[in-house]
């Protein structure tokens, strides 16, 4: 800023001249006719009309002029400041008319047009009958427990009282993501089934204990019409002061009739499992034929294969060395334990003959179902 001049020199402050001030004006005032955009009015208004713009540092001039000569130079720039920014505020409605136009026309969207061309997706009908399964345990009084897909060798097979030299711990059955370290220190599988979960369950939480276990199972099986590597499975577990295999055929009972209908029978058949003793095969009554095609002149039934029985968990008193595995006294609790396959329940429910469709993620497969199975 120039320093104060008591004696008016044009030269000085020939910035206020008059032709100085209108070419400013006129340049500004044309380049916000120019501007063909918000961007360029922006641009604009930064160069003619901001801080450090031509016109701004002409009026910071004015107090370099002797006071008889401020107001007319003040009055010619204030003058020439209102018409800029009269004309950036006009142009500023018409750009913003003409975007918010030009969108609606590039950016409309014809709500005429069919909406169902690109479907969506389904609940897959494994997941929703999980949620259904633990759905009947939950109102039975049971809660959900879950755990790792990736578990130590002990929770998988150690603590459930599997041998050493058990043929599940080999190769052919079961996928190690690490052996042993030969210090004592467990090995780490993929679980081959959702019992550890019940392990875990019983060394953290507090009895009585009545949980259910839904997951994910890994096994080095052939991938066929019946059998897969990754399956589902769901477990129950129940372990309280006296409970008895009468408890044990109570729940099953319950379970098959709010699965698979009223009225429908079941029966327990010797079995061996590890961690149950004694244990059992469940089989319901068929639920479509009701054992009508075992008699004489029935129609066949493809469901039970015109068996009348259908072949659907096992079962057990859970065994009293499992339950010295996790610190419970077999002399005071006794427990009892079945698991079934999620996939297996789905094709017994709904009639799917290969399980190799529950895993191609075939969204028509899925949408078969709808939200509820």
């Amino acid at each position: 800023m120039s320093a104060p001049n008591k004696q008016y020199d044009p030269v000085e402050v020939a910035v206020l001249s008059p032709e100085e001030v209108t070419g400013m004006r006129d340049a500004a005032l044309a380049a916000i006719a120019a501007a063909g955009d918000l961007d360029e009015l922006k641009a604009a208004r930064l160069a003619h009309a901001g801080d450090r713009s031509p016109l701004a540092l002409a009026n910071a001039e004015i107090g370099a002029l002797p006071p008889e000569a401020r107001a007319e130079a003040g009055k010619r720039v204030g003058t020439a400041r209102r018409e800029v920014t009269q004309a950036l505020a006009t142009r500023q409605e018409v750009l913003a008319a003409q975007r918010d136009q030009w969108a609606l026309v590039e950016e409309a969207v014809d709500v005429t047009l069919p909406w169902d061309r690109a479907p969506r997706g389904a609940r897959h009908p494994v997941t929703t009958i999980a949620e259904r399964l633990a759905d009947v345990f939950v109102g039975m009084g049971y809660e959900i427990a879950e755990g790792p897909e990736v578990e130590a060798e002990w929770y998988n097979f150690d603590a459930l009282n599997f041998p050493p030299d058990h043929p599940a711990r080999e190769m052919q059955d079961t996928f190690f993501v690490a052996g042993p370290d030969g210090a004592g220190q467990s090995g780490v599988v993929m679980r081959t089934h959702t019992s550890p979960v019940q392990i875990r369950a019983m060394l953290t939480r507090p009895l009585p204990l009545y949980v259910v276990s839904p997951g994910k199972c890994f096994r080095s099986d052939a991938l066929d019409a019946t059998h897969s590597p990754i399956f589902h499975q769901i477990e129950c577990l129940a372990v309280d002061e006296g409970l008895t295999m009468a408890d044990l055929r109570g729940a099953i009972n319950a379970f098959v009739e709010a699965m698979f209908g009223e009225g429908l029978r079941t029966r327990l058949r010797p079995d061996f499992f590890p961690f149950t003793e004694p244990s059992a095969d469940v089989s319901m009554e068929c639920h479509i034929c009701r054992g009508a095609s075992t008699r004489p002149g029935g129609e066949p039934c493809r469901v039970c294969r015109s068996q009348g029985w259908i072949e659907i968990a096992g079962c057990g008193m859970v065994n009293p060395k499992v339950l010295v595995a996790c610190g419970i006294d077999p002399d005071r609790y006794s427990g009892f334990a079945f698991g079934l396959g999620i996939e297996r329940s789905l094709m017994i429910r709904h009639g799917v003959t290969d399980i190799r469709d529950t895993l191609e993620g075939d969204v028509r497969f899925s949408r078969a179902f709808g939200m509820e199975v």
